[in-house]
């Protein structure tokens, strides 16, 4: 006999598939492993009117023991750049993933969460301090690196080409520094290349 998880996580994974909402809103559960329930994968769609808008972004979802009683583990395998993700490890600050979890919730109900996060950041409670900072003090700047950010690595329609990022990732390409690192460096550092060279050298 299957146990309460994953009894539960099958019948979850039909309320994905055949949920109109969740067809609407573009989010998915997929089975990475029929022998092995406990570990999934996710998608949900950059919302409209964001700098995530058009991407896709995998999540990876982990379901312990004790589930529903407790959250699942989540975390997103594709880099964003938003203050209640880390742009590192893709670790997520969500209240329903951590104290505001109840065993009423689903997966469905989660991954809607987080394209809501996508949607409304939370820079008072961030997971990314680095983030929140440009996110609370440019603005602007913050929208530009999300966009860029998104374009990269969720694969968001390139609505504009900006030379002067490609043109600043490409000078430290030429120092042997790795892509991701520079891009890295360029965004933490609200792409001052003085700043970001500083920072890969000392």
């Amino acid at each position: 006999m299957a146990s309460l998880h994953i009894t539960r996580v099958k019948r979850e994974f039909r309320e994905v598939v055949s949920s109109e909402e969740a067809q609407k809103s573009q989010i998915k559960i997929e089975i990475i492993d029929e022998s092995d329930l406990t570990k999934l994968k996710g998608t949900v769609i950059g919302p409209p009117d964001t700098p995530f808008e058009g991407g896709t972004y995998i999540l990876d979802i982990r379901i312990p023991d004790t589930y529903p009683f407790n959250p699942p583990k989540v975390k997103f395998v594709t880099k964003i750049w938003h203050p209640n993700i880390s742009s590192v490890t893709g670790a997520i600050c969500l209240d329903i993933l951590k104290d505001q979890w109840a065993a009423a919730m689903t997966l469905r109900t989660v991954l809607l969460s987080i394209q809501a996060l996508l949607q409304a950041a939370e820079p008072d409670d961030p997971q990314d301090a680095v983030v929140a900072k440009q996110y609370k003090g440019d603005p602007e700047l913050y929208r530009k690196t999300a966009k860029h950010w998104a374009q990269t690595y969720a694969g968001a329609p390139k609505t504009t080409d900006d030379a002067e990022i490609s043109a600043k990732i490409d000078t430290l390409l030429q120092m042997g520094i790795t892509e991701t690192k520079a891009r890295e460096a360029l965004s933490t550092h609200s792409w001052n290349l003085e700043a970001a060279v500083d920072s890969l050298f000392t």
